[in-house]
């Protein structure tokens, strides 16, 4: 009943608030940011962040925030950032993980990954119903974050060079879509992703699952459309990302026949 009691933590309104907005950082956040964003005391915040590191729901640690080192630098800070342990809950108790895993190594055994990704293609394609293929980013990641992938925008200039990371988290839990819309001329974006809803399973069988992550998101958003799902794994995140089918490179004429 552990993770009962951990879960039970989150039933304080304050506490909850301060636990969705640091876990959707994919950061280290400060009690004092964290309290700016909440709304709340520093000293409430404070609390509350101590609490849910005690329930294993944070992980704590101490750091300069300042980016100073030696005399004058400051005292280093307590900062938070969400625990790597999964928590959940059945009643009754259920091992569906377990059921996974089994499955997955089967299919991978049996060398049954197309069979696996063409069936995750059409559950994608069935829980997007009669609607039309995703129409943007935005869209895309208002899509994904009600899916629990936590998806985040990154922003790349002309030259490459990554500009900012926006995150949907917020409090609200798709806040940072807005920024996909605000897109400048001369900007690539594309939707990476902090969770993968599958990560227990893909931590074992990662090429069976991960192919099969994206076919589901392929079928999700829907072919030929505006938006297009890639493999571009990056580690401690989904191995998904998304993006404006435009970003896929033109063959070059100099290859044609």
């Amino acid at each position: 009943m552990k993770d009962i009691d951990a879960i039970a933590v989150l039933g304080d309104p304050v506490r909850r608030r301060l636990y969705e907005y640091v876990a959707a950082q994919g950061r280290e956040v400060g009690r004092n940011e964290a309290a700016e964003a909440t709304g709340v005391a520093r000293t409430l915040a404070a609390h509350h962040l101590d609490k849910l590191t005690e329930a294993g729901l944070l992980e704590s640690g101490s750091r300069r925030l300042t980016g100073r080192s030696g005399p004058g630098a400051g005292r280093p800070a307590k900062v938070y950032a969400r625990a790597r342990a999964e928590r959940s809950v059945s009643l009754p108790g259920r091992d569906y993980r377990t059921a996974a895993e089994l499955l997955a190594e089967a299919a991978e055994q049996a060398g049954l990954d197309d069979l696996l990704n063409e069936a995750a293609r059409r559950r994608g394609e069935a829980l997007r119903g009669t609607e039309a293929p995703c129409g943007d980013l935005a869209e895309a990641m208002r899509m994904l974050a009600a899916r629990g992938y936590e998806p985040h925008l990154e922003r790349r200039d002309g030259t490459g060079g990554t500009e900012g990371v926006e995150g949907t988290g917020g409090i609200e839990g798709a806040e940072g879509a807005e920024g996909a819309e605000e897109v400048t001329e001369g900007e690539t974006a594309v939707v990476r992703m902090r969770n993968c809803p599958f990560h227990a399973v893909s931590e074992r069988f990662p090429p069976l699952v991960c192919g099969m992550n994206l076919a589901l998101l392929e079928g999700l958003l829907g072919a030929d459309g505006p938006v297009r799902a890639r493999m571009d794994a990056r580690p401690g995140e989904c191995c998904v990302v998304v993006e404006p089918s435009e970003n896929v490179a033109e063959p070059s004429k100099n290859n044609e026949d």
